[in-house]
């Protein structure tokens, strides 16, 4: 995917991830944390490698 798309999903499901810890669904919101941190860590690795 590219970095645009790749980008704007992650950013979504950032946003989800508010709106449902907010509305107290807690189990919800913290996978989408724990996958906008995994795809945002691997995007900033494959920069680094692709030298």
């Amino acid at each position: 995917m590219r970095s645009l798309p790749k980008d704007i999903v992650t950013g979504l499901a950032f946003i989800a991830g508010v709106i449902g810890f907010i509305n107290g669904e807690f189990i919800i919101s913290s996978a989408l944390f724990a996958v906008t941190t995994y795809t945002s860590n691997i995007h900033i690795n494959r920069k680094k490698h692709q030298h």
